[in-house]
């Protein structure tokens, strides 16, 4: 395994393409440990989503706006419940970058006992980061939708000009068509519009483990470094929400077949026609799914912050160096060395002599070629 991280650890650029197949090699050999490492989040996620469908399906049922109160609390509290689950997942998320890098650096063994590890070394500035990185994420999805809302908007301004100049004859055909186009454009320019404001947040939690920052400085941190990762952060996310929406179907077709031969329709659009029972088991299956390809995000952001630093401020070099001098020597606390490790130590395992965090980037001295 360290041979695998270390010895042929590739340290140039790598492409989407090149991304993906680390990130699967990666995690076929840590399978069991990621899983094993996202399944509590997901639980946590999963507990709360089941609770706000549930209530959501029982508020059209109740018979008394007494129950509709209760159910409508309910599905606040499911929906609470969800989205601190999806905080947790940031949390153990930035976790594990820690470990993965320090992998990748110098074999160490990837444990689900070392990632918890690191998420309690710095547990609220992770969960911080996290509400921010979150928050981040609902900002960029407004933004894409207002975007994509727009450019359907002009559309169907444009096919009712069309229309009325082809209603007596024409190529009706064309206006379908051009429909189906600005749906297509819409839903592309939603995507880059999304990851193009949300990859200034890709970084934060490995920032925070790996550099040893503040939640703010790594904000701005992770901003610097996300210069031009869009393709590559779109690459991610097609291939894993594929394989997350293939998961999905493959674990749920037992189950339609189940509700089908038992006399219900799994294809009725409305949830309420629906029995319970498949409804809660619908979404926990499509939760197992999450489970699978969670750790895939966990090894893809990590690869890729590396990748970014390699890009940007020759981290190569200081990989290379790591690996063949071992860890940078501590000096003493008030002076700074040219250059900052390549792995920040965990705060609470700082030694007294040890030195302070590596300086902002406007504090730091000249003469620091790789900007570190």
């Amino acid at each position: 395994m360290a041979t695998l991280a270390v010895k042929q650890l590739q340290l140039a650029p790598l492409g989407a393409g090149d991304l993906i197949d680390r990130t699967v090699r990666l995690y076929r050999h840590h399978f069991g440990v990621l899983i094993r490492a996202s399944v509590p989040p997901v639980i946590i996620s999963a507990a709360g989503w089941v609770l706000l469908l549930v209530c959501i399906r029982a508020m059209s049922a109740a018979g008394s706006e007494g129950r509709v109160a209760v159910y409508f609390l309910g599905a606040v509290a499911g929906f609470g419940v969800y989205v601190f689950g999806l905080l947790a997942q940031l949390t153990v998320v930035g976790g594990a970058s820690r470990n993965l890098v320090m992998h990748l650096l110098w074999g160490e063994p990837v444990t689900t006992r070392l990632i918890y590890r690191s998420v309690r070394s710095r547990f609220w500035g992770l969960f911080w980061a996290s509400a921010v990185v979150l928050l981040w994420l609902f900002i960029s999805a407004a933004a894409g939708l207002f975007a994509a809302v727009v450019v359907w908007t002009t559309a169907l301004f444009i096919i009712g000009i069309l229309a009325a100049g082809t209603a007596a004859a024409g190529p009706q055909w064309f206006l379908l068509v051009f429909f189906v186009v600005m749906i297509v454009v819409g839903l592309v320019l939603m995507l880059y519009v999304f990851f193009l404001v949300a990859g200034r947040v890709a970084y934060v939690p490995q920032v925070l483990m790996v550099e040893g920052r503040g939640v703010l400085d790594s904000i701005g941190r992770s901003a610097e470094l996300a210069r031009g990762n869009v393709r590559r952060l779109v690459g991610m996310f097609l291939f894993t929400g594929f394989a997350w929406f293939s998961a999905g179907l493959l674990l749920r077709a037992p189950l339609i077949w189940f509700a089908w031969l038992s006399g219900v329709s799994p294809f009725v659009l409305d949830a309420t026609r629906l029995p319970a029972w498949y409804t809660v088991s619908s979404a926990a299956l499509w939760q197992v799914s999450t489970i699978l390809l969670a750790p895939v995000w966990m090894m893809g952001l990590s690869l890729l912050y590396v990748d970014e630093r390699v890009r940007h401020e020759g981290y190569d070099i200081e990989l290379l160096a790591a690996q063949v001098f071992g860890e940078m020597p501590a000096v003493p606390r008030g002076l700074h060395a040219p250059l900052a490790p390549a792995i920040a130590p965990p705060q609470n395992e700082r030694r007294p002599d040890a030195p302070a965090p590596p300086p902002a980037a406007s504090e730091r001295p000249p003469g620091s070629i790789l900007g570190l």
